[in-house]
């Protein structure tokens, strides 16, 4: 083939661009991933790819291709349909489909699409498949190991709430029977429960600190079901007398006994644990009060965590529910236990929100949609 059959055929691509584009997208919208795109989002880069064919058939040698390819478009393609929600044979296929397109419209225009031609498209194609699909490959792994790591320390953070509960309950059977009175047996199990318990608390520590630089969001999945709220919010109370054991703190279950949710348990549980174990320590002598609500005919209900502590300052209301973000008075935490909250509370489609004043208090809010409003598939 000619250099000038080459530049013909770029032409009949550049002439007839948008009735291509037109023609692939309603091929590509039949994949379940591009149903609900709008059109710029699904052109992408792909407007871009038939620039650089036209480029490529005009320059009419393969020697720079690639080249051209890696520093184009095809590597960002790859990194929004991870964002996209494509699956990689989807990502391949939406290439396949314009390779299709081109096809057509060479023979509908009885020209000729062999040779060198044929060798240039396929090159343009395959290239930006490759580098489209590692971008695309290299991007989920990133995100499956972001999230695996995220769940990890979000785990370990929630083990320290019960792991103080029981160093707490140690220290207080260690006062209440001291040692000379219970015998050597006695002793024996104090000093093993404190080893275990501190071993624990430093791998926890280990963990977090390894995880302390976490910056994706991470998936959760939900089991909802109903539940009534007033024993979950009570056995919690129960497991977390420990941790305000000097008696100077109290905390109320102020819930309806009658009151139901539609929540996963798991994950409506570490919420409130997070935000009792948080208004504990901000209240060292005073009152917590758990409080819940209906808050419409659709099954909503609104949620509250009360305590009359220290409260928090205006410059960190805004940043407590992110990542990494403490209070002055956290030594030692990692700042993920709100993040957890707000993770958790949105992934049922509810909000959360904080009102606080320094020496005053602080009121965490968080809302549950009913069963009909819940976000997504169960």
């Amino acid at each position: 083939m000619s250099n000038k059959d080459l530049d013909n055929l770029a032409s009949l691509i550049e002439t007839h661009r948008e009735s291509l584009l037109m023609q692939w997208r309603s091929q590509v919208c039949q994949m379940p991933s591009a149903r609900n795109l709008d059109t710029p989002t699904l052109n992408d880069h792909v407007p871009s790819l038939l620039d650089e064919l036209v480029v490529a058939l005009r320059a009419g040698s393969n020697e720079t291709i690639l080249n051209a390819l890696k520093d184009g478009s095809p590597p960002a393609h790859g990194l929004q349909r991870v964002k996209d929600g494509f699956d990689i044979e989807e990502v391949v296929s939406e290439y396949n489909i314009l390779r299709g397109c081109i096809h057509d419209l060479v023979d509908s225009h009885q020209l000729s699409l062999q040779g060198k031609a044929f060798q240039i498209l396929n090159r343009v194609f395959d290239g930006a498949i490759g580098l489209a699909v590692q971008a695309y490959a290299t991007q989920r792994a990133l995100d499956v190991q972001n999230r695996r790591e995220e769940y990890l320390a979000f785990v370990a953070h929630d083990l320290r709430t019960p792991l103080n509960a029981i160093s707490l309950v140690g220290k207080v059977l260690e006062r209440t029977h001291p040692v000379g009175a219970s015998g050597a047996d006695a002793a024996r199990m104090f000093n093993a429960l404190r080893r275990n318990v501190q071993h624990l608390e430093r791998l926890v520590s280990q963990v977090l600190e390894e995880n302390a630089s976490l910056r994706t969001e991470m998936g959760v999945k939900l089991e909802r079901r109903e539940l009534d709220l007033w024993p979950l919010v009570e056995s919690l109370i129960h497991d977390l007398l420990p941790v305000d054991g000097t008696d100077s703190t109290r905390l109320y279950n102020k819930v309806h006994d009658e009151l139901v949710v539609y929540a996963d348990a798991d994950a409506l549980k570490r919420v409130l644990q997070n935000l009792i174990a948080n208004a504990i320590r901000y209240t060292p002598r005073g009152e917590i009060h758990i409080e819940a609500k209906a808050a419409g005919a659709g099954g909503e209900v609104e949620c509250a965590v009360i305590d009359n502590g220290t409260g928090i300052s205006k410059e960190l209301i805004e940043k407590v529910f992110e990542k990494g973000e403490m209070g002055p008075d956290s030594e030692g935490g990692t700042g993920l236990g709100l993040a957890i909250v707000k993770t958790m509370v949105e992934a049922h489609g509810g909000k959360v929100d904080l009102e606080s004043h320094p020496g005053t208090g602080s009121t965490f809010r968080f809302t549950l949609p009913g069963r009909a409003k819940r976000p997504g598939k169960d």
